[in-house]
């Protein structure tokens, strides 16, 4: 019984898969926090883009 348990508090296993998980949520967090930033200038830009487009030719198609 006490050899499982040691052999359970060793593996080593899922090790590398915990660490992509770690790093892809830090990414993550990362991410959210540079689009709440940056939220009035993209809405801005999509707000431009719309207008170029529905302004066009004088109406939208």
């Amino acid at each position: 019984m006490m050899k499982k348990m040691k052999a359970l508090l060793t593996e080593e296993q899922g090790q590398g898969m915990t660490e992509y998980g770690l790093v892809l949520g830090v990414i993550a967090v990362a991410v959210v926090g540079v689009l709440a930033l940056l939220r009035g200038q993209i809405l801005e830009m999509f707000t431009s883009v719309t207008d170029a487009i529905t302004n066009r030719d004088g109406a939208a198609e």
